[in-house]
């Protein structure tokens, strides 16, 4: 048995029309990797889009890639992700999964005592029985691990997957240690293989009384944190052999290369530390490349803003680089402290925020009011759709609004 595993592939995720495409390639090429590779099935552990609705012309392209999946019968099996997630409970996958084109394997009832059985996907090829959890945004979907039944999972017989999108308490990465996530002890035990997803990073562990659990990481980074950590994103081929053994090879998707530029601006002046800049390019070509570059410091003399950076990104641009991102957060000018803001994305903030001023309300209980928040920031997040009038937009957000309170309009 050979099949893949991606996570996090964020279809959509860059604004920057530089890297519109990017998350996109990453995908088309994984699958033709796998393709070649003669892969039995696909495994995606969540955020395979980076919203619930995204764009037509994203939403072409990735259904085009598999519509060619199902007629060379490789099937996707997928559970969503806390991006895929919406608070009314409509996403594209649903659409696709309606198409014929992929699996939601997120299956089961909630029995009176609120307890939580799945159910097994069976792969008609293979034998292999896929099951999971999906994800949802602040950890929403902690509660299903805490009502999962165990036993029934545990008691099955043959190969089997356990999908997941969320960190696992005994391993988060470094620098994520304060995020919330879950014990290994609520996942069943016993599996073949554990199909992880949401943390960005690559992660692969054989554990005692559970079995292989990985995390692919993202098919392409999300941002400059990312492609300054990991460069390029990548996927698993997972090979399971006729004695039991299960075997995970990691697989990198380069769609383009990275080039990291660190100025140290301490002392400097401006002048100097757009010297640095210049020279720190010299010569290179950057074709196909992305240009990172971090300035760190506290300048000697002069406002950050004299710094020639305009100049530098146009001599990179120039030298025909695809995408320039700079990182500026630690570098100061000499009249100004630095401020130092911890978090790794937008949601972090969103989380931390919504912790801290919870239950400052008597209106609702705090794990009601958190869920509230969390379902209303989403829906204030929603774009206008393509070809959607004004007015319908804001019936549409209205509209799901009262969802979400419980109102009638």
């Amino acid at each position: 048995m050979r099949f893949a595993h991606f996570a996090d592939i964020h279809i959509g995720s860059w604004a920057d029309e530089r890297l519109a495409e990017a998350s996109t390639r990453a995908f088309m090429k994984a699958v033709d990797a796998c393709v070649e590779k003669a892969v039995d099935f696909i495994l995606i552990s969540g955020d395979f889009f980076n919203t619930s609705l995204p764009s037509i012309d994203r939403l072409k392209e990735v259904t085009s890639k598999l519509k060619e999946l199902a007629d060379m019968n490789i099937p996707v099996y997928i559970i969503p992700g806390s991006h895929d997630f919406s608070p009314t409970g409509k996403t594209m996958l649903d659409v696709l999964e309606n198409a014929g084109l992929l699996t939601n394997v997120m299956r089961g009832s909630s029995g009176e005592d609120g307890k939580l059985s799945l159910k097994f996907t069976t792969d008609r090829k293979t034998g292999a029985k896929i099951t999971g959890i999906g994800g949802k945004k602040g950890m929403l979907d902690k509660h299903y691990y805490g009502q999962l039944v165990l036993e029934s999972l545990e008691k099955e017989a043959g190969f089997r997957i356990f999908m997941f999108h969320t960190a696992l308490e005994e391993f988060k990465p470094k620098g994520m240690e304060q995020m919330d996530a879950v014990p290994l002890a609520m996942l069943p035990k016993g599996f073949s293989y554990y199909a992880g997803g949401h943390i960005h990073r690559v992660f692969e562990r054989s554990v005692p009384g559970y079995g292989l659990i990985t995390m692919p990481g993202p098919l392409f980074p999300n941002n400059f944190d990312e492609l300054e950590l990991v460069g390029n994103g990548g996927f698993y081929i997972i090979e399971s052999s006729s004695d039991g053994k299960v075997k995970a090879t990691h697989h990198p998707v380069i769609i383009h290369n990275v080039y990291t530029i660190n100025v140290d601006a301490e002392k400097k002046t401006p002048e100097e530390v757009t010297d640095a800049l210049m020279a720190a390019i010299g010569q290179k070509e950057f074709y196909n490349t992305i240009v990172l570059v971090r300035v760190a410091g506290k300048l000697r003399s002069g406002k950050t803003s004299d710094i020639g950076f305009r100049q530098f990104l146009e001599a990179v641009y120039e030298k025909r680089a695809v995408y320039v991102a700079r990182n500026t957060s630690k570098l100061v000018g000499k009249d100004f402290e630095e401020i130092k803001v911890d978090y790794h994305s937008v949601e972090d903030i969103e989380q931390k925020l919504i912790v801290e001023h919870a239950g400052q309300s008597k209106a609702f209980p705090v794990d009601r009011e958190k869920d509230l928040a969390h379902k209303l920031l989403h829906i204030l997040a929603k774009e206008k759709e393509e070809g959607e009038t004004t007015a319908d937009f804001e019936k549409r957000v209205k509209e799901d609004f009262a969802k979400v309170v419980g109102i009638k309009l």
